[in-house]
């Protein structure tokens, strides 16, 4: 549903979601931006991507390509928010479930952070590849394929999260660590 939301969107045209918040992401935290395209079922769109993360909270921002807001997610205090460009707003107490019912499909908002620095998430088990350089290519977990496709400057920069019949591929341009 996202790539239909992506382009309904994108045709609908006026509604702007902002920016990103000025407050940095906090202690254990990163901001990143970039590119992401996600191919659920027989649909595919591409767009930008803004997400501050911390221990405490989320805010992740899809844009489209031109860098039109389409969909704000927030996660703060035990909830998550999920708000689109025409107004409305969905909330839940996970992002997982949030997106699945909102766009169709799971975004794994609980691993990604640990997943997008090349570590699998302390909770459950895992199995990771290495590549050539010792670097870790590939994980298992969650029910998540996560292949970390290239790496910049010791961190992931391209990245592929693959369950069956969905793919996100994300292209990380920035990335800052939060304060410690």
């Amino acid at each position: 549903m996202l790539p239909a939301l992506l382009l309904a969107v994108t045709i609908a045209g006026c509604a702007q979601l902002g920016t990103m918040p000025a407050a940095g992401p906090g202690p254990g935290g990163f901001e990143m931006t970039g590119r992401v395209a996600v191919k659920y079922g027989n649909d595919a769109s591409s767009g930008r991507v803004s997400w501050q993360h911390s221990e405490r909270s989320d805010e992740l921002l899809l844009s489209s390509p031109l860098g039109q807001g389409l969909a704000r997610l927030s996660r703060e205090a035990g909830e998550v928010r999920l708000r689109l460009s025409d107004g409305r707003v969905f909330s839940a107490s996970d992002a997982e479930s949030l997106t699945e019912q909102i766009l169709g499909w799971r975004l794994p908002l609980s691993g990604l952070p640990q997943w997008l620095r090349g570590f699998v998430r302390p909770a459950g088990s895992a199995a990771i590849r290495r590549d050539a350089a010792g670097r870790v290519s590939g994980i298992e977990q969650d029910g998540w394929t996560i292949e970390i496709e290239t790496w910049r400057e010791g961190r992931p920069e391209r990245v592929r999260l693959l369950r069956p019949d969905l793919e996100i591929r994300l292209v990380i341009e920035t990335w800052q660590e939060g304060a410690g």
